[in-house]
């Protein structure tokens, strides 16, 4: 796998690099902090100069306002972000929501919706897992929300989804249902555009330990128009929410490549500068095998998230690759953080100190679209299911 970049990703990686590491300081990010209202953290003035500078529609075409790049440029701009640890949904917006519409939707829809998210006045996100009773459940490509259809085409959506990211900054939301026909048989899947200001949809906060919240998204009878659905009547609707899935996992391996990469960066470097019995911490012998440890998973978390996202931007199948970068993002993320936070002593626990921010936002990706667990179940199946 070739994992050299174009001329063009060079350019989006090292322009997102910039911007990043110039705008997303310690100091910038506690006044956020101090700053959030119940929306949670979140930097409106670098999200409008990601705007300005292309990168938020790098992956869009030019008809809309974007780039007419690729998957992988769009990536390179997460890891800047992971590596920040930045409060912007770039995730949410890019990836869940922007880039199935691009995909698969409608001409008008295209239209309707991608110019504002090149230019940063359009937050988008997607509502994938569901809230049965106490449990949690992935939702997948047999949601328990149903979508059931009028006689004049609209759709009436009910059902609870949980785990929102960024559902109080959103305009839009990407909701998957299962289609429930005029008869009331059950007819596949469909995924739809719901205004999360629209009548009959409800937030509630979920409060994380990592300061970024999420929703419950409660959704009682929400009317929508005909062509709230995403690539109209007749679209593949499983083939769209496994699209989102496999994107969505994947850019969330790549923001913990990059915070993975700053949480070892700030170990090198204070491990170097830590003095105990008269010599550097780093050359302890314990302290060297804990952080090369730590760099080796560092690199596992990087390699397998690209080569997932080298794939998927091919055009090529990637169901094994995703899962294997998950497992790594969620196992070896945690492996590198919790080291990291070690090698620093009582430092590392210190909110006046960088390093907690990478420890949580691992935390939360780790439990974003299965851990660990669910991805080796997930690679197990794909391998039961490939011939011998």
């Amino acid at each position: 796998m070739d994992f050299s970049y174009s001329e063009e990703q060079e350019a989006v990686r090292e322009l997102a690099g910039r911007i990043f590491s110039e705008r997303v300081t310690h100091e910038r990010l506690k006044d956020i902090e101090t700053a959030a209202q119940d929306e949670g953290p979140i930097d409106r003035d670098l999200w409008h100069e990601l705007a300005e500078a292309g990168l938020l529609g790098i992956a869009l075409g030019e008809d809309v306002g974007g780039s007419g790049l690729d998957f992988v440029a769009a990536c390179l701009v997460i890891e800047a972000a992971g590596r920040t640890a930045a409060y912007v949904p770039v995730v949410e917006t890019m990836i869940y929501g922007a880039a199935p519409i691009a995909q698969f939707g409608t001409d008008e829809q295209k239209a309707t919706w991608l110019p504002g998210v090149s230019s940063g006045r359009t937050i988008l996100t997607a509502a994938l897992a569901e809230l049965a009773g106490d449990l949690i459940l992935p939702g997948g490509t047999a949601p328990i929300t149903t979508a059931t259809v009028g006689a004049d085409g609209t759709w009436v959506l009910s059902g609870t989804k949980a785990c929102v990211p960024a559902a109080y900054v959103a305009q839009s939301l990407l909701v998957p249902a299962t289609l429930i026909g005029a008869d009331g048989t059950h007819g596949g899947v469909g995924v739809f555009i719901v205004d999360a200001d629209a009548d009959g949809v409800t937030l509630t906060r979920q409060t994380t330990t990592t300061g970024r919240p999420e929703a419950i998204v409660e959704l009682s009878a929400v009317s929508l128009a005909a062509d709230r659905q995403i690539g109209g009547p007749g679209a593949d609707g499983a083939a769209i929410v496994t699209f989102m899935t496999e994107l969505g996992i994947t850019a969330l391996c790549v923001l913990e490549a990059g915070a993975c990469a700053a949480a070892l960066e700030l170990t090198a470097e204070y491990t170097k500068t830590r003095v105990q019995f008269e010599k550097p911490i780093a050359t302890f012998q314990a302290v060297g095998q804990r952080a090369a440890d730590a760099y080796v998973d560092t690199e596992a978390i990087r390699l397998t998230a690209w080569q997932a996202a080298s794939r998927l931007s091919a055009g090529l199948p990637a169901a094994s690759e995703v899962a294997v970068a998950k497992y790594w993002a969620a196992e070896g993320g945690q492996r590198v953080v919790h080291a990291a936070a070690h090698l620093h002593g009582g430092v590392g626990v210190d909110r006046d100190y960088p390093l907690h921010r990478y420890f949580l936002l691992t935390r939360q990706i780790e439990l974003t679209l299965g851990g660990a667990n669910e991805s080796l179940r997930r690679l197990g199946r794909i391998l039961v299911a490939e011939p011998v």
